[in-house]
């Protein structure tokens, strides 16, 4: 087990379980917001595993995640909004 792979244990461990609580049990907006957190996190788990094989090439999934959270994260609010 290399220092990458080490990293992303810490953060699967310490970090995933209270982003998951956070957006499976509050209001709706912190719901929003754990969800965003939890695709933060997982994002950056899977660049540290990347990192860990040393294959570049697996970088394209974070990075494509990172862009469809950002615009699911748009719809959601737009969607909680409330109408006028």
């Amino acid at each position: 087990m290399n220092p990458w792979s080490v990293a992303a244990l810490v953060v699967l461990v310490a970090a995933l379980a209270p982003a998951a609580l956070l957006g499976s049990r509050r209001a709706t907006m912190e719901r929003l917001v754990g969800l965003e957190l939890v695709s933060v996190l997982v994002e950056m788990i899977l660049t540290l595993l990347s990192q860990a094989d040393g294959q570049s090439s697996f970088l394209i999934v974070p990075l494509s995640l990172a862009v469809l959270s950002v615009a699911g994260t748009l719809v959601f609010t737009r969607l909680l909004a409330p109408q006028r």
